[in-house]
């Protein structure tokens, strides 16, 4: 499965150590998903991940951001965006997630924010992307971690 993770998923799959955030980690750990990027969303990643009231909260310290980061970008598959689908939703801050989908073919983008994908208007149609919470995506999931299963995504 291809996916796009808004960077709210990544937050929640770091500040917890249980949750459909962090199985979803572990099934990009596992090679079960794999995870779309491009350079834009990789900075957003890093940029929100470097925030100093984040990494308080993940307990993970600049060089612990820089080694998830790269194990998460070594799992992915790199898409260049070649067209924009500005404006498409409601939030601009969102939209390079957007574009991201619809460039990679998604098979859809995760998000706990929905309403921020949907139209900014109403006569334009939606992405033909599917947008869901972790939660949905790890129902369409055969696969679950093992108890025994350490992950190089876990909190240090």
């Amino acid at each position: 499965m291809r996916l796009v993770l808004d960077t709210d998923v990544l937050l929640s799959g770091l500040r917890s150590t249980i949750g459909a955030s962090r199985v979803l980690l572990l099934a990009i750990e596992a090679e079960v998903i794999t995870p779309l990027v491009s350079v834009a969303t990789v900075i957003e990643y890093e940029a929100v991940l470097k925030r100093p009231e984040q990494r308080q909260v993940t307990g993970l310290d600049m060089e612990a951001v820089d080694i998830f980061l790269d194990a998460f970008v070594a799992r992915a598959e790199h898409i260049v965006t070649y067209f924009r689908v500005r404006p498409s939703v409601r939030d601009p801050d969102d939209e390079m997630f957007a574009e991201l989908s619809v460039s990679g073919q998604a098979d859809a983008l995760v998000s706990f924010n929905l309403a921020d994908y949907r139209p900014i208007d109403p006569r334009f149609p939606r992405l033909n992307i599917p947008v869901c919470r972790p939660g949905d995506i790890l129902r369409r999931l055969s696969w679950r971690p093992s108890a025994t299963l350490h992950s190089g995504f876990r909190h240090h």
